[in-house]
């Protein structure tokens, strides 16, 4: 398995972030060929006590790191990029992944 791995720092509208983001770029995102499963988690706080340093995180996952990188290709993952940087260019870093 391969992964796309999204972390979203917190926004300064959560409520805007979260209306585009599940309306919108989740929708669009869920389009992409290939992808066979998408787990997104909202991060409620840290062990070690206060706000996690991150809001979102969202794993977009393949059979294998070719299936992913067709599947970025295509026009639906090309759609779904340029949606991210145009509401959160600013707030996500993206990490590619395999299981260990």
């Amino acid at each position: 398995m391969a992964k796309l791995i999204a972390l979203y720092k917190h926004p300064e509208n959560k409520e805007a972030f979260d209306d585009h983001y599940f309306k919108v770029h989740g929708p669009l995102t869920a389009k992409i060929p290939g992808l066979r499963e998408m787990k997104v988690t909202k991060f409620t706080g840290s062990p070690m006590g206060g706000e996690s340093k991150y809001y979102l995180m969202c794993e977009m996952i393949y059979d294998d790191m070719e299936s992913m990188q067709q599947g970025m290709r295509s026009a639906e993952g090309k759609a779904s990029g340029k949606d991210l940087m145009g509401f959160a260019g600013n707030l996500v870093t993206l990490m590619f992944g395999e299981d260990a």
